[in-house]
């Protein structure tokens, strides 16, 4: 191998000092075009010998004298799961078990779902109070369900974590149960915000798209936010007031399917958000009920905290929403229902709504200002 020439001699800075162009490398004679020539090959060849395997060779070979220091994980969301199950003592004796017409294992409790709406975020928690519907251990899937959620809120937002995300962990704890929570179909004709609603598994609420689900078979499950917009111009902390009396449309198409009624009551989802004075009789409210009807929703004044501030903007408040899943009401399958058979199943259904607000209304509605209501 040649050795590399010379780029070039130092020059003297001496005023007339001339300099031999022989020694520079970036002339034009043939000899120095071929000087250049080499120098490259040179290079080229000394870049493929330092290749990468030798280069990973030369780094194995150096020995650390400590081990490095592992990586720090991120740490994991504030998120618990705790199934009743785990709770029980092994000393505990075994819960009493019955059975309902159908021969199903049942047990005398009620699941509790926690949401806490924390700063920005959903930090969800799942605890299990002294009542749940079925043993989590075996869940029951032989069969559709409709769950009927109260109350509707200004938004329904524990409707929408329980039954349309994960963030409650629901599938855990009842597998083989697919959820599809209802809206309006109005909502499907708005671009994106359809797509959003696709791709959260919402359907509409139309009697054609709940009868679709409730055929898939045994497993399949719809949740209607049964109040709806009437209800949600009753919407303030501390209150219930439920529209239900004249809600039969949900029971009869569980009837007609044969599909077990599961009422849902959500503790705070009426504190999240602030409403406007809009009582019944005065100009406020009959807009909005003129409204209700041309559109088929409404929209309640209604105002929360701000990105920055507590006091005034469309973040909803920094409370908790609990919701209970009740026990499920069996239903026989009736092609055309009579209306006593409607309105038995409504008592059956209420009674057992009324039932979870008074077993748990102490220690998730502290702050009420009156007891639950049935308004219409």
């Amino acid at each position: 191998m040649q050795p590399l020439p010379t780029a070039r001699r130092t020059p003297s800075f001496e005023l007339g000092h001339h300099v031999d162009p022989s020694w520079t490398l970036f002339g034009n004679t043939e000899q120095q075009r071929k000087q250049r020539m080499e120098a490259r090959k040179t290079f080229s060849s000394a870049a493929r010998n330092f290749s990468s395997s030798s280069l990973r060779e030369r780094l194995l070979s150096i020995h650390l004298p400590t081990p490095p220091i592992p990586v720090t994980a991120f740490p994991t969301p504030n998120i618990e799961r705790v199934s009743p199950l785990q709770l029980r003592p092994p000393e505990d004796p075994p819960q009493t078990e019955a059975t309902d017409p159908r021969g199903r294992t049942m047990v005398d409790d009620d699941c509790v779902v926690h949401i806490c709406m924390a700063r920005d975020d959903v930090d969800t928690a799942i605890m299990a109070s002294a009542r749940t519907v079925y043993d989590l251990g075996t869940p029951v899937e032989d069969r559709p369900y409709v769950f009927g959620y109260h109350p509707h809120g200004i938004i329904g937002m524990g409707a929408l974590c329980t039954f349309a995300t994960e963030s409650t962990g629901f599938s855990h704890f009842y597998p083989g149960i697919v959820p599809h929570l209802l809206t309006l179909a109005s909502n499907f004709r708005m671009p994106f915000y359809r797509d959003i609603l696709l791709a959260m598994g919402i359907c509409s609420v139309s009697k054609q798209s709940c009868s679709n689900i409730l055929k898939g078979g045994p497993g399949q499950a719809i949740t209607i936010v049964v109040g709806g917009a009437a209800e949600s111009l009753s919407a303030r902390p501390g209150t219930a007031d439920l529209t239900l009396r004249k809600r039969l449309g949900f029971i009869k198409i569980a009837i007609q399917h044969g599909a077990d009624l599961v009422p849902v009551f959500s503790f705070g989802e009426n504190d999240i958000y602030e409403q406007m004075p809009n009582d019944p009789g005065t100009s406020v409210y009959t807009l909005q009920k003129k409204f209700q009807n041309v559109f088929g929703f409404t929209l309640p004044l209604f105002h929360g905290r701000g990105l920055l501030n507590y006091n005034l903007g469309l973040l909803p408040y920094r409370r908790r929403i609990v919701a209970v899943i009740g026990h499920p009401i069996h239903v026989e399958k009736c092609e055309k229902p009579t209306l006593e058979e409607i309105t038995h199943i409504q008592q059956l259904y209420i009674e057992e709504l009324m039932r979870i607000w008074h077993t748990h209304k102490d220690e998730f509605a502290r702050t009420r200002k009156r007891e639950l209501s049935i308004i219409e």
